[in-house]
């Protein structure tokens, strides 16, 4: 019970501070409205669909993980565990061909910025954001495919089991987190105009 209620508070101190950067991105764009649609059109829109239909896949791979160890099925948890953690490395992958993509263009964050196609502070401000959310959200799935290569261990190896899966439990929870964040930032980074 204490290492749920660890990890419930923890989660919550983790949507304490992507609500106040999507705060922050949301004031911004109140500021700078058409630059921020404009720069939302050099997003990579299919790589962002991808990725979100990527994290949800591996979201459902997750609780599938979790209903299996709950029925003592450890190798199809193991697989499940497996699925998602190649999904989410497929997410880095494709946010890595984005990123180089917006380099090569000349798309970079802060003061680096030098995009001739939309100059202007207000898409300099829009793509510092982008990097910032984004890589942060990247920093917490790396995070996320260790837990599950954790927990997939301690389930090969019999630690997890049927009776004790606290682990892979709060485990698939900060997955969920992960997934549930680029929910948000999907649509405000990628379709939003």
């Amino acid at each position: 019970h204490a290492a749920r209620f660890g990890m419930w508070v923890f989660l919550a101190s983790e949507t304490l501070l992507f609500g106040a950067l999507l705060a922050l991105y949301t004031a911004y764009r109140n500021m700078y409205g058409d630059a921020f649609a404009a720069a939302g059109e050099h997003q990579y829109q299919i790589i962002g669909f991808a990725n979100t239909l990527i994290l949800v896949t591996s979201s459902f791979a997750v609780a599938w993980a979790v209903h299996s160890i709950r029925r003592d099925r450890r190798r199809q948890t193991v697989i499940m565990l497996g699925i998602a953690m190649l999904l989410g490395l497929a997410f880095l992958v494709l946010k890595f061909i984005e990123y180089a993509g917006h380099f090569h263009h000349g798309i970079k964050p802060g003061t680096y910025y030098d995009f001739a196609e939309l100059p202007g502070h207000g898409a300099q401000i829009f793509f510092t954001l982008y990097y910032f959310l984004t890589g942060l959200h990247a920093a917490h799935v790396i995070a996320g495919v260790s837990l599950l290569l954790w927990s997939a261990f301690l389930v090969q190896r019999g630690v997890v089991t049927a009776k004790r899966y606290t682990v892979l439990d709060l485990s698939g929870l900060y997955w969920h987190l992960v997934d549930l964040v680029w929910i948000f930032l999907w649509p405000l980074l990628y379709l939003l105009r």
